[in-house]
């Protein structure tokens, strides 16, 4: 059965462009609530604990660059099938490939800066999470 939470993360380019408060908007008429939210900056060891999974790729490196570059929005994520909704409301990674009107399409810069992070399973949701927020700190309503 799919989970009724995700975790978000508007990136550091979205957040620099000025692009936050248009992505929260689409995110909620989309039918999302926000269960959890704050704005923090990532040192690089916690981009890299973060990304640990990714670890041995090519890319991790310049990956726990960006993500320490500046502020992000770490957001919790309510709704039914939260996950494949949320996959579909932000589109493809490479926004050139991403659908019209999604988050990608719209605010990314490219498939490196591409504006936002969606959990892809219920299981990573609720790890990456947990990495942000304590259940202190997720509203239940």
């Amino acid at each position: 059965m799919a989970g009724k939470r995700t975790f978000s993360m508007i990136k550091p380019d979205a957040v620099a462009a000025g692009n936050s408060g248009a992505i929260l908007k689409m995110i909620e008429e989309a039918g999302f609530r926000i269960v959890a939210m704050k704005m923090t900056r990532l040192t690089l060891a916690q981009a890299g604990a973060f990304y640990a999974v990714h670890k041995e790729r090519p890319f991790y490196q310049d990956l726990c660059n960006y993500m320490s570059s500046g502020p992000i929005i770490a957001l919790v994520l309510e709704k039914e099938n939260a996950v494949e909704d949320f996959r579909k409301l932000i589109g493809a990674t490479d926004p050139a490939k991403a659908e019209e009107g999604t988050i990608r399409k719209l605010f990314a810069k490219s498939i490196e800066a591409n504006a936002i992070h969606g959990s892809d399973s219920d299981e990573n949701a609720t790890i990456e999470s947990a990495f942000f927020f304590s259940k202190l700190e997720e509203v239940n309503a």
